[in-house]
């Protein structure tokens, strides 16, 4: 008997072409596991212990936090300690790289420790979307958001999120500390310089800076701008430099007619004019005068003071004029000043009232 190959359909195997065309993948997606619950979601006990150990955690950061500060206040800068095996290391900053990394590492140890025990672990896939989500996707995020605030604990577990609120805000004070190390406080150095030594019956000589000799009004002619500094004060101390920054004068003589403000007029002697050599932008030092107009320039912003006019600003982003030194003669003929300036010299910073 004849057999008609042509016509016998053969049974197509298991995993053909056609089948991975329909589902697009040769391999089948196992899906998640089943979830397998935790000892803290059927056991309340564990939960309550699992939750102190949280709160434990953030409690010892607040406490680090604390010896951070305390560290810093106590521990002598200069204070050498023997740290097996680090060998000699400083005391303070031992102290306030332990105290500052236990701070940091309780608090994200806790919140891990957490997460794991006590925050919902169930898996929830999710296909891949557009960059720009649709209503309905908003709107479950929003949902799944607030899903998964509530299964946190956040609102109901007081106490962890008290200690946490806790260790989190005291942990940037550490830094606010470290703050002290930016300098001295200032007290009153920014209100005061070397001629607050100086009153009207021991008043301060006038020092030339170039002569280093004192100045008598017959030194200073008219259009001309000279250097001084107060008496007892050695350029060759170790304070100069800090000392001379708040200190330095400039003198100029101006015709008395030519003086426009009557105060300026009343601090001067004969037309001279003592202000201070620092400008009220940075605290660059004035050294250019224009003896037509009386005016001086801070070369560093170009910042320009009327010097016949109480050191008024006409230019450039000084925030005050400079301030002026009451000067008379002492017996001997000399320039002398009889206290200190009227406001601070130098550049304006928060606490200044002009």
């Amino acid at each position: 008997m004849s057999h008609d190959m042509s016509e016998e359909k053969l049974p197509e195997p298991h995993g053909s072409a056609g089948e991975v065309a329909d589902h697009g993948s040769p391999f089948a997606d196992p899906g998640l596991p089943a979830h397998e619950p935790r000892r803290t979601d059927i056991d309340e006990k564990a939960a309550s212990r699992a939750e102190r150990q949280v709160s434990l955690m953030f409690v010892v950061s607040m406490l680090a936090t604390v010896g951070f500060i305390a560290s810093y206040v106590a521990i002598d800068p200069d204070k050498i300690v023997y740290i097996f095996p680090l060998g000699h290391v400083s005391a303070l900053n031992f102290a306030l790289g332990l105290t500052l990394g236990v701070a940091l590492f309780m608090i994200g140890a806790g919140a891990v420790h957490w997460a794991r025990t006590l925050m919902s672990d169930v898996e929830l896939p999710a296909e891949r979307h557009p960059i720009e989500a649709s209503d309905e996707v908003r709107n479950d995020v929003i949902e799944q958001f607030k899903t998964g605030a509530a299964e946190s604990g956040f609102g109901r577990r007081k106490m962890i999120r008290n200690t946490l609120i806790g260790s989190m805000a005291l942990v940037p004070l550490s830094g606010v500390v470290l703050l002290r190390d930016l300098g001295p406080l200032p007290e009153k150095k920014l209100k005061e310089t070397g001629w607050k030594e100086a009153t009207e019956t021991k008043p301060l000589q006038l020092i030339n800076m170039n002569t280093m000799q004192p100045m008598k009004p017959e030194d200073i002619i008219v259009g001309s701008l000279t250097f001084a500094m107060p008496e007892g004060l050695s350029t060759h101390s170790e304070d100069f430099q800090q000392r001379i920054a708040k200190d330095a004068l400039m003198l100029v003589r101006i015709a008395p007619e030519d003086i426009k403000d009557d105060k300026s007029k009343e601090l001067g002697f004969e037309g001279i004019l003592a202000y201070s050599k620092i400008c009220t932008h940075v605290g660059c030092p004035i050294s250019l005068y224009e003896q037509q107009t009386h005016h001086a320039l801070c070369p560093c912003h170009q910042s320009t003071f009327d010097l016949a006019d109480g050191a008024r600003v006409i230019f450039g982003p000084a925030g005050h004029p400079l301030p002026q030194l009451k000067i008379i003669t002492d017996e001997k003929g000399n320039l002398v000043a009889t206290g200190d300036f009227a406001e601070p010299v130098g550049p304006s910073y928060w606490e200044r009232a002009r």
